[in-house]
């Protein structure tokens, strides 16, 4: 079956927690979507005016250009395909980006069996075909720009973690100060039976403060992030 053919309506997907690497590739992926887009209309031209491998090529862009979209849209190699309502959204509410995709791709496919074929529909066809790039292009930047607000919007949820988390850890070492200084009065008043006790409680207290310096240190590089 053609991916012409796909079905344009999915149910949303759920939520799915990502990793900072899986976003780069995704908005890579979802960039390289638009160069390849413009390369497979250039070669369909080229290929039009008879230049020497320039439809062999087309075929080639098109065809990653297709991969691309699909494995954004389906998921393949470990990728998620659509994994949030905002995606869904742009996909298949009213930007209707899989639906342009899709057109355009069968669109490209039929200008390049013409030219192939020597078709006397090639003329209108590439006009259709040149005439639907910018069009193509402004959803293209649309969807790109969603996988870049849910990065920065997956970074700011890494930071606020961390943040609460050295939050808590900080609240821990000072509950672990308090206990090392309780500990060591307790011990200064046992007299030389609370020797080794003070030992163990001065150590407790200088971990508590290596544990303080590191939080600070965490803390600092994640606000700076």
């Amino acid at each position: 079956m053609l991916y012409a053919e796909i079905p344009a309506t999915r149910p949303a997907a759920p939520e799915t927690k990502l990793s900072g690497d899986v976003f780069g590739v995704l908005i890579n992926l979802s960039g390289r979507r638009r160069f390849t887009s413009q390369r497979a209309v250039l070669y369909a031209v080229l290929a039009s005016l008879g230049h020497e491998g320039a439809d062999q090529t087309a075929r080639e862009v098109l065809a990653a250009f297709t991969d691309a979209h699909i494995t954004l849209v389906e998921g393949k190699k470990g990728l998620p395909g659509i994994f949030c309502r905002q995606l869904h959204d742009a996909y298949f509410g009213t930007l209707q980006g899989d639906r342009i995709i899709r057109e355009f791709i069968a669109l490209a496919g039929t200008t390049l069996d013409a030219i192939g074929a020597a078709s006397p529909r090639v003329p209108a066809l590439l006009d259709d075909l040149v005439r639907s790039a910018t069009p193509l292009l402004g959803v293209l930047n649309t969807l790109t720009l969603v996988y870049e607000e849910q990065s920065k919007r997956h970074a700011q949820q890494q930071r606020k973690q961390m943040q609460d988390m050295m939050a808590d850890i900080k609240t821990i070492a000072r509950q672990a100060r308090m206990i090392a200084f309780n500990a060591q009065i307790v011990a200064a008043r046992a007299g030389p039976v609370g020797n080794e006790f003070a030992v163990v409680a001065s150590t407790m207290t200088n971990v508590t403060g290596e544990i303080d310096d590191l939080v600070q240190s965490a803390m600092a590089g994640s606000l700076a992030y």
